[in-house]
């Protein structure tokens, strides 16, 4: 049992015995019936004294449900490849997680955000009725929490962009369908054309990009044998560089999609200058690491030096993440309460900063309770991942979300980085290309059945409320 804990990674998270396991399952249960209820008793001296309070609280069940399954999904996904190489455990990626997602949800993640995901809906139409738009967000959040929960529990790692998308298509045909409005004029078609590019376009660049990132580092730098000098000279040659185009490029990320709601104005002189410095800071502090690291054994050294370098990208991801990923949850949440408040649908919510908190708690406690399987999935089945694959991975899957993000290209994170993860594999000849015929379905899928719930969810609210 120890050395499976020692030679896996994701057993060693449990390695203290399951009593270590049940203190964190109640300390994390605890937390989140905390913020449960707090957030409860808050949201109701928030919203109009006549709000019904049977309807605000199933409407904030379903919003930390549907953050609690972001975390079980997206999030374990993009820290699949960090517990999967060994570089974290699971109880320190949690930690992380805490740090980061955290963080950019807080700090970039809720000045304003968009109560219709994506330009889904038609604003004109569902503005007439402020209850039936209430009924259709909190449908979506329902159909999206539910379709990732099953996703979870099947250890697929799905998008949850998509999965809220696809239950506000649901919530809104079933309302154009009840009110006599009419389906088709509720939706933005064009939309959902651009989502079936995206299972094509992310899982392709990721793959690509990943694969080229490795196959350098495995040519140049890991294909140095343990003994003579020439993989230290490897290392001190080639890693600084990388480990500076690493810090340019998660910083570029933070800057396009991290740091984008706070709609900070910097001059295009003022970005370059900054990152130029900043990759001369972090090429001399690698240097020196690595001249440090001669007297190890180049296998030891090379696994410090990339497990360290995984760290910081998952880092950059997890603060990106947050910024972005979160709204998936508070969007569609901060809609309904923003009506709720004022009887009336506006085109952005503020989000409240108590949202951004409980939504963040219940996120850590689904990576907590549920994301094992995805993480499991990403960092172990798809192929074997250790720090230096698992970099390029996530510095590929970084480079594409940044180059979309300029672009205005139709991608998903999480497409990315699977395909990312897939791309370190060919490179290897060990991707399991059988595991990946039921995440492709569930990508496919994960639109119609978030959809299907939706639609149900918004009858059976229509009818009860």
């Amino acid at each position: 049992m120890a050395n499976d804990a020692k030679n896996d990674p994701l057993k060693a998270a449990s390695s203290k015995g399951p009593g270590s396991d049940r203190t964190w399952h109640l300390a994390f249960g605890l937390l989140l019936a905390v913020a449960l209820v707090g957030f409860a008793f808050w949201s109701l001296g928030w919203v109009s004294p006549e709000t019904n309070r049977i309807l605000l609280i199933t409407a904030i069940a379903f919003g930390m449900f549907m953050a609690f399954n972001i975390g079980g999904n997206d999030v374990a996904n993009s820290f699949g490849t960090s517990v999967g190489s060994g570089t974290l455990t699971m109880k320190q990626a949690l930690l992380v997680a805490a740090v980061f997602e955290v963080s950019g949800a807080i700090l970039a993640g809720g000045e304003v955000t968009e109560t219709v995901r994506s330009g889904i809906v038609d604003l004109t139409v569902v503005s007439q009725s402020p209850e039936h738009f209430v009924f259709v967000m909190m449908s979506a959040l329902l159909g999206a929490a539910a379709w990732l929960f099953i996703a979870t529990r099947m250890g697929w790692p799905v998008s949850t962009t998509h999965s809220i998308v696809g239950g506000i298509v649901g919530g809104a045909v079933a309302m154009g369908i009840a009110t006599g409005i009419g389906a088709a004029d509720m939706v933005q078609w064009g939309e959902i054309g651009k989502i079936a590019v995206s299972w094509i376009i992310s899982p392709t660049l990721g793959g690509i990009c990943a694969f080229l990132l490795f196959w350098f580092i495995k040519r140049f730098v890991l294909s140095h044998d343990d003994e003579g000098k020439s993989g230290h000279r490897a290392l001190r040659r080639y890693v600084p560089f990388i480990a500076a185009g690493a810090s340019i490029i998660l910083a570029g990320m933070l800057l396009v999609k991290g740091l984008s709601n706070l709609h900070l104005e910097f001059s295009v002189v003022l970005i370059v200058l900054a990152l130029a410095m900043l990759g001369a800071i972090v090429w001399a502090v690698s240097f020196a690491l690595t001249k440090t690291l001669k007297k190890r054994s180049f296998t030891k050294a090379s696994f410090t030096l990339f497990a360290w370098m995984q760290v910081f990208t998952a880092c950059a991801f997890a603060f990106s993440h947050g910024a972005n990923d979160i709204a998936n949850a508070v969007g569609p949440f901060a809609a309904v309460l923003d009506v709720l408040r004022t009887s009336a649908v506006s085109s952005a919510a503020v989000v409240p900063m108590p949202v951004l908190v409980s939504f963040g708690i219940a996120l850590l406690a689904g990576l907590w309770f549920i994301g094992r399987r995805v993480v499991t999935t990403v960092g172990k089945r798809i192929t074997e991942i250790h720090p230096a694959s698992g970099f390029a991975a996530e510095l590929a899957a970084a480079s594409v979300v940044m180059l979309a993000s300029v672009l205005g290209l139709p991608v998903s994170s999480t497409h990315i980085l699977i395909g990312a993860v897939l791309g370190v594999g060919l490179v290897n000849r060990a991707a399991n290309w059988g595991l990946m015929k039921p995440i492709a379905l569930a990508w496919i899928i994960t639109l119609p059945v978030s959809a299907g719930i939706g639609a149900v969810g918004y009858l059976v609210l229509s009818a009860v409320f």
